[in-house]
């Protein structure tokens, strides 16, 4: 009976977190409004730490979720385009394939609460190319909406030194 409350009891306490204990990669929101149409991104934000990001700790051509932990998903409130596609309105995993030399894929699919490494291939909706940048070293992954305009704005997955824009449009 003692081994037996003692066993409980270990179990009990491997699952509880201490109040101190810090994730390795934090939580993030954004959202940003466009006319009268909310975009939100939720993401956990891994850091550089001095790796090097793309073509080493993420693979070239090789499915990603710009985040940690779990999928990272963009929620529209109302239809947009997205680099001139049709997009309804709804939450969606995002996903990438950078590309050394050539366009990155960006791909959203339907299935938005999973694991970052588990990508759901039967629910793409989009999958578009878009031209990465090189910016400013972000040590942490950020999404943000840099410029803003009354029917259309850039988010921008910025990580390292790369940058992917997206250009989201919204009704008139």
């Amino acid at each position: 009976m003692r081994t037996t409350l003692l066993l409980v009891a270990a179990a009990i306490a491997s699952t509880i977190t201490p109040a101190s204990a810090q994730r390795a990669s934090q939580h993030g929101v954004v959202s940003q409004t466009v006319n009268e149409t909310e975009i939100r991104i939720e993401y956990d934000r891994p850091v550089a730490r001095g790796r090097e990001l793309f073509g080493e700790l993420i693979e070239w051509d090789a499915i990603w979720t710009p985040g940690a932990n779990r999928a990272t998903w963009i929620d529209f409130s109302e239809p947009v385009t997205i680099n001139g596609h049709d997009m309804p309105k709804g939450r969606y995993a995002m996903w990438m394939v950078p590309q050394e030399n050539r366009p990155w894929e960006v791909v959203f699919a339907t299935e938005w609460d999973t694991h970052h490494g588990m990508f759901p291939f039967d629910s793409e909706v989009l999958r578009i190319e878009v031209t990465s940048e090189q910016g400013a070293h972000m040590e942490a992954l950020a999404f943000y909406f840099p410029v803003v305009g009354p029917y259309e704005a850039t988010l921008r997955m910025h990580w390292g030194p790369t940058i992917v824009p997206l250009q989201i449009g919204v009704r008139q």
